[in-house]
């Protein structure tokens, strides 16, 4: 199974001149809790991605007002895939980067979908392809503390994924 085929499509994106606000309202519009920050609406390159959690954190309770630039409150350098990667690969970047959601790029690196963790729990129901275990220990890793995650990884308990974005 390839991320292409579990991603979410053309997702609502944001740039980095964009407010905290206009972001918020893109993830109101398009039921989703995180947004892939692109250089520009028409070549969606993928310079990063803002959530409701970084706005929360970054912004307003840094006492930052709704005008504040997503550059400001964005991650920078996200963990991305390509279109045909496998979904483990997508797994394996969500453990290791202790992310829920996985920018889906083409081979010019602009953004053509999202894989979040509920994408990889409905492929558990709908085709098997994605065992429940590795669904439970995606949200584990995900879940713990950021500290116990990078050593798990360091000393091999959590697989490595090599990333090529």
């Amino acid at each position: 199974m390839k991320a292409q085929e579990i991603m979410t499509g053309n997702p609502a994106c944001c740039t980095p001149d964009d407010t905290a606000q206009r972001a918020a309202e893109l993830m109101e519009q398009n039921d989703c809790g995180c947004l892939p920050v692109v250089d520009s609406a028409e070549s969606r390159r993928v310079l990063g991605v803002v959530t409701d959690r970084d706005i929360a954190t970054r912004a307003v309770a840094a006492g930052k007002g709704p005008d504040a630039k997503v550059r400001e409150v964005m991650s920078a350098q996200p963990s991305c895939c390509g279109i045909g990667d496998d979904v483990e690969e997508v797994a394996h970047i969500m453990s290791e980067r202790q992310v829920r959601r996985v920018p889906v790029v083409d081979a010019d690196g602009c953004c053509v979908g999202m894989v979040s963790q509920a994408d990889l729990a409905r492929e558990t129901e709908r085709s098997g392809d994605v065992s429940e275990h590795e669904v439970a220990r995606v949200v584990e890793c995900v879940s713990k503390p950021s500290s116990t995650a990078r050593a798990e990884a360091r000393v091999g308990r959590i697989p490595e994924a090599e990333h090529r974005f």
